[in-house]
């Protein structure tokens, strides 16, 4: 058998979220998962200090959380699929929350979307 991933040859710029990840960010993906339901978000939007309480995160990634991080998220173990979700419901979507991971603007970012081959 053949692995998909060779860490000798690491690509630049990427995280790649396999085991490990998944591992280090249980707690963070665990109550992202749980938004999946509207008694959970409406909780979360609530009051999501203790939200991020019932759920065991740390400090860390409770302040992760509370800067809107979501860059540091991800390199937590925050799945971006499970980050999408928590991002919606603190008021911050895809593109907002693409910008901040890139370092841009909000501008910066929305004007990168209407160049030619954008990715």
């Amino acid at each position: 058998m053949t692995l998909q991933l060779d860490r000798s040859r690491p690509i630049p710029d990427t995280l790649i979220f396999d085991l490990r990840e998944s591992r280090k960010g249980l707690r963070i993906n665990t109550m992202c998962d749980a938004l999946t339901t509207e008694a959970n978000r409406e909780a979360c939007k609530a009051d999501t200090e203790s939200f991020m309480t019932r759920f065991g995160l740390s400090e860390q990634e409770k302040d992760l959380v509370r800067r809107r991080d979501w860059a540091g998220l991800n390199e937590h173990g925050g799945n971006i699929y499970y980050l999408l979700k928590l991002g919606f419901v603190l008021g911050h979507g895809l593109y907002r929350m693409g910008a901040q991971m890139r370092g841009e603007s909000f501008d910066e970012f929305l004007a990168s979307r209407t160049t030619q081959g954008a990715r």
